[in-house]
């Protein structure tokens, strides 16, 4: 199907002497004609059932020389005239708007036929080259620049196009709406236009400070029914107009915006353009909802495909909640507090990652989903726009046009619940977040003895692997450190070492600031024994909360502000004796002048007896190959 339908009847209406509309044609076979040192082109227009030979008035030449206008091109005709040239009519195209820079050919049209002339040559297999017209259909320069000069230009009425739907009382009136675009076929070389679609996304109100001054900017994303997506941009005074207007999930009619080439590093949207609104802009709700325009458009990568995305890339992916981390506030850099969380997903491709849920996302899914998973129950979630971080391995996170989805109404949801119940339960996920896509790609089961017989980490690369294992011992001094909460770029967080400055608040030396409130780190040492044997392990701050299952502020608190010995040793006894599966990276490094194997906490899991056994039931030997 066409991106945009041809008028119907457009060419003959023209030949008739209709030079009222202002028909949506193609271009063809468009050549140079010079005459009398003059240049011109001659083209021939269709309307997808027949072609007529057309010349461009001259101030039109700009437009071919800078290929704005070629072959395929769809055009509205603004102006037009239709004259005589060797006893034969030709349409003279004085004005037009390009709607489709290039497009391949729509419909099969022939050559309109003449009374005077009648066509003898139809036109197989669509338009024919300007050779296969014979000499004596062939313009003649001379006489189409000498009817040009003599006719004057028909001076063509207001265009009133009819409303294309009925308005039950528009949010901003519009008086005059232009034809309906395909988001696809927009491009900054379009006059007037309009494009129904739905809002997909609305980012949030920002505030910014450059060499202008201070302003406020804020975007939403489009989709319409032809699949289309593009991002729209206020700033300023256009944004006090159209925040509010805007709701997620409306269809409305937008039109008097301009085209700008889209930035790829913010915008992820399949689309070389952005719209920016302006003064004269208009936005128009479609009360009546159009069930043509699709509530959402996903392009879902697997997760084992994030582990080679670019970073700072923008991607769709959807995978099954496993595990939830509580909210911890945030300090960035210029001085506002946030939220961050931290959730796991896993697919059917083999791998987990995780994903960091910024803002508001902490406080409304963030939280739904935790309370799912506290209860038992593993939802699956869509992830519209993340972006992919390579720091500490590859893992994504939420920006302002990201959208989460819990437990879509989808053939992929289904597909992945439908794994997930039957038997991805049971499978042990490789992680690719922290690190995980440095190690090896399939991870070795271990003991504790085997790290020291083996001589694992002395090589020039770090071992990874998993041990199951109980944590027998937790050191409870320094076991965590006041840290800087100030972001680092938009995903990194500072992390070092503050104090305490004369005037009782946090100092950062790196950083150079000051600040009410630090951040609270594990640097957990602890000692972990299976039945080979024991060894001591350090554990940071994500699989420091893992194995003591509270943030480290809150147990700071509870021992050095409220004095609670009793119940911070209950927490430590309480989280003694289990045993879990341990991932660990081990790699010799050098304190002081000694080298000395350091075994770091990657992960922590709970032991999924049922998969735990089967894994074990595997390294048993099947009866046929036991020695006899």
């Amino acid at each position: 199907m066409p991106p945009v339908r041809l008028s119907s009847n457009g060419v003959p209406a023209i030949i008739a002497g209709d030079l009222n509309s202002k028909p949506l044609l193609q271009l063809f076979d468009i050549a140079l004609i010079t005459s009398q040192q003059k240049e011109r082109y001659q083209c021939l227009v269709s309307d997808s059932v027949v072609c007529k030979q057309a010349v461009l008035a001259s101030q039109l030449n700009d437009l071919v020389k800078n290929g704005v206008v070629r072959n395929g091109s769809v055009v509205q005709l603004l102006e037009y005239m239709c004259t005589n040239a060797q006893n034969r009519k030709v349409i003279v195209i004085l004005n037009m708007e390009i709607i489709i820079p290039e497009c391949e050919k729509i419909g099969n049209p022939k050559m309109y036929a003449e009374s005077e002339t009648v066509a003898h040559n139809p036109v197989s297999n669509g338009i024919s080259q300007e050779a296969a017209i014979p000499p004596a259909n062939r313009l003649n320069a001379t006489a189409v620049n000498n009817n040009i000069q003599t006719c004057r230009p028909t001076v063509q009425p207001a265009y009133q196009p009819p409303p294309v739907y009925k308005s039950h009382g528009a949010i901003m009136k519009n008086e005059a709406p232009a034809r309906i675009i395909p988001i696809a076929a927009l491009n900054p070389y379009q006059g007037r236009w309009a494009v129904k679609a739905r809002v997909t996304a609305k980012g949030d109100l920002r505030r910014y400070n450059n060499a202008k001054g201070d302003g406020k900017v804020f975007s939403f994303d489009l989709l319409d029914s032809d699949g289309g997506e593009i991002r729209v941009t206020c700033f300023n005074a256009v944004v006090d107009r159209f925040y509010d207007t805007i709701e997620v999930g409306k269809v409305y009619m937008i039109s008097k915006g301009s085209l700008k080439p889209a930035k790829k590093n913010f915008n992820h949207l399949n689309n070389e353009w952005e719209i920016f609104l302006e003064a004269s802009s208009t936005i128009d709700l479609c009360p009546d909802e159009d069930a043509s325009i699709p509530q959402q458009q996903f392009s879902f990568r697997p997760i084992s495909e994030i582990e080679t995305a670019e970073n700072n890339s923008i991607l769709d992916v959807i995978g099954v909640v496993i595990a939830v981390k509580p909210s911890v506030p945030i300090l960035r850099k210029n001085g506002m507090e946030t939220q961050r969380r931290t959730i796991n997903l896993k697919d059917q491709s083999g791998r987990s990652v995780e994903l960091t849920l910024w803002g508001e996302f902490c406080n409304r899914e963030g939280q739904t989903l935790q309370g799912m998973v506290d209860s038992g129950y593993f939802p699956v979630l869509a992830v519209k726009a993340a972006k992919v971080s390579d720091f500490s391995g590859k893992s994504i996170g939420t920006v302002s046009s990201t959208q989460l989805f819990i437990d879509p109404d989808s053939f992929e949801a289904k597909n992945l619940r439908s794994w997930f119940d039957r038997e991805g339960r049971d499978i042990n996920s490789q992680s690719i977040t922290r690190d995980f896509s440095s190690g090896p790609k399939n991870e070795m089961r271990k003991t504790i003895s085997q790290i020291k017989d083996e001589g694992l980490g002395r090589s020039d690369k770090p071992d990874w692997i998993t041990v199951k294992a109980t944590v027998t011992f937790i050191k409870t001094d320094n076991f965590c450190y006041t840290a800087c909460p100030l972001m680092i770029g938009d995903n990194k967080q500072c992390n070092k070492k503050v104090t305490k400055s004369g005037n009782s608040k946090w100092q950062c030396d790196r950083c150079n600031q000051e600040f009410e409130e630090c951040d609270y780190r594990y640097i957990l040492q602890c000692q972990v024994q299976d039945h080979t044997g024991m060894t001591t392990v350090t554990a940071f701050q994500e699989t420091g909360e893992e194995i003591l299952g509270c943030p480290a502020k809150e147990l700071y608190m509870m021992k050095y502000e409220a004095h609670d010995d009793d119940r911070f040793a209950s927490v430590i006894k309480g989280r003694l004796f289990a045993e879990v599966l341990l991932k660990l990276k081990i790699k010799e490094e050098l304190y002081g002048e000694e080298q000395k194997v350091k075994i770091t906490v990657m992960k922590v899991d709970k032991v999924n007896y049922s998969s735990d056994t089967k894994f074990l039931l595997d390294l048993i030997p099947k009866s046929n190959q036991l020695p006899r």
